[in-house]
C-alpha cells in the first residue's frame, strides 16, 4: 500500500463548519483504514489526540462532452473521505488550502 495515506484536506464550507466543533475532513487513500488514518494524522499533526474517524467513498460524477458532432462519456474519479474528530484537551489543527 501507499506510504501516503492523508493526501490533502477536503475545504468546503461544511468542512469550516465542522472544524468549529473539532472535526477535520481530509481526502484520504483509498485502501486506508481507520487506524492508518487516526496514525497518520497523529504523526502529522504533533499534540492531536484522535477521538473518533467516520470514513466514506464518494463515486465518480458522470461527464459527458461533443466532440465533433459526437457524444463521449467519461467519469471523474471517485475518493475516499475521512472526517477526523479531535479531543478538545489536546492540540488542534491549522489548515490551509495549501497543505
Amino acid at each position: 500500500m501507499s506510504k501516503r495515506v492523508l493526501i490533502r484536506p477536503h475545504l468546503t464550507e461544511k468542512s469550516y463548519q465542522l472544524q468549529q466543533d473539532g472535526k477535520y475532513t481530509f481526502v484520504v487513500n483509498l485502501k486506508a483504514s481507520k487506524p492508518e488514518i487516526r496514525n497518520a494524522v497523529e504523526h502529522r499533526f504533533p499534540g492531536t489526540i484522535v477521538t473518533d474517524i467516520r470514513t466514506m467513498v464518494v463515486p465518480g460524477k458522470r461527464r459527458r462532452q461533443f466532440r465533433q458532432g459526437k457524444m463521449i462519456e467519461g467519469r471523474t474519479s471517485g475518493y475516499k473521505k475521512a472526517i477526523v474528530t479531535l479531543d478538545p484537551d489536546g492540540e488542534q489543527i491549522e489548515i490551509s488550502p495549501d497543505m
